[in-house]
């Protein structure tokens, strides 16, 4: 780290309590890192972020609260937190969820199933730095959905919209990670208005948080199919504590 950067005071967001504790301790040990918090649940590591001075949030896609938890502990982040920087982190088979943080707020991804701490700690640096952290194939992924975006359309099994125009327009703000207020500004409508309209797509749509509505939407773009989000936990390839050895970290 160069003089007079400030450290690293990173939180580490993780559902699993053995992996949450060897990235710690890993990112511990390295110069210019500080691991000031960790967390199981969303709650908690908006708290740590509140008392602890954090600057910097490593979270994964499963918290204890659900399967794709860390996607809202994003979006809060971001929310009420904007100048933490975040990463999250994802197994293999998660990477679908991609686009998804990126519109949440983070500032990388990387997945646990193909990196080493290494890699894990280059990704801490250059995110710290200002940088985005990506690879390749998941930058043209992310790229490739932005340019193929197709205007939103919730059909049920007959074909008729579920959602009028202007419930459309909202849920295109909310997958862009716009908050209430923000999209109140941009449709020209008060935040009560927006609230409102959110009630009623989650009744329409059975969805019960942002980022599941934001995944919905994702979902109907790329598929154009009946509604019908699923969020399923996914199988780890290997344990992610065989992944992130460090030396002095058994």
């Amino acid at each position: 780290m160069s003089p007079g950067k400030r450290a690293a005071s990173i939180l580490v967001a993780c559902g699993k309590t053995m992996a949450r504790e060897l990235i710690s301790q890993a990112l511990q040990s390295q110069p210019g890192f500080s691991v000031v918090a960790t967390a199981g649940s969303g709650k908690d590591a908006l708290e740590a972020i509140r008392t602890k001075g954090v600057n910097f949030a490593l979270v994964t896609t499963a918290l204890s609260d659900g399967p794709v938890s860390g996607l809202l502990l994003l979006q809060k982040i971001q929310e009420s937190f904007p100048s933490v920087k975040t990463v999250l982190l994802f197994e293999h088979s998660e990477e679908h969820l991609i686009e998804a943080a990126f519109r949440a707020g983070a500032k990388g991804v990387l997945s646990l199933s193909n990196s080493g701490f290494d890699m894990l700690r280059k990704c801490v640096e250059k995110v710290h730095a200002g940088e985005v952290w990506a690879n390749s194939a998941q930058l043209v992924q992310v790229l490739s959905a932005l340019a193929q975006h197709a205007p939103l359309r919730v059909l049920n099994a007959e074909g008729v919209r579920l959602l009028t125009k202007r419930e459309e327009d909202v849920v295109r703000l909310v997958e862009e990670g716009m908050t209430n207020r923000q999209i109140a500004r941009e449709l020209h409508l008060s935040e009560h208005t927006v609230r409102n309209n959110l009630f009623r797509i989650f009744d329409k749509l059975g969805v019960s948080t942002r980022v599941e509505l934001a995944l919905y939407a994702v979902n109907c773009s790329k598929q154009a199919i009946a509604p019908g989000l699923t969020i399923r936990e996914t199988e780890t390839e290997r344990p992610t504590e065989d992944r992130l050895k460090a030396p002095g970290v058994r």
